[in-house]
């Protein structure tokens, strides 16, 4: 005569685990993936200086090396104060 335990089933009480573990596994498989929106790419297209800034900025920077930069106080001082009452 056999005597059995409480749990006559065949069921493996570990097996909610073992299905966790092969749940994660195909989930690591997955690749990442990035989308840019086209409020992104405008964004981006428009921070490209074009070459008339480029030329601009050549230009003040060879005046500074040079010495012959002027600066107009006033004109610095009123943006500055612009700026700062948020009036721009």
């Amino acid at each position: 005569m056999k005597i059995n335990g409480p749990n006559q089933t065949n069921l493996n009480p570990y097996q909610k685990q073992i299905n966790k573990q092969t749940e994660m596994g195909t989930k690591k498989q997955q690749k990442d993936k990035i989308e840019i929106s086209e409020t992104a790419k405008q964004m981006q297209e428009s921070g490209k200086s074009n070459s008339v800034r480029q030329k601009l900025v050549e230009q003040v920077k060879t005046d500074i090396e040079s010495g012959n930069y002027q600066v107009d106080s006033k004109a610095t001082a009123k943006k500055m104060l612009d700026f700062w009452s948020n009036k721009s």
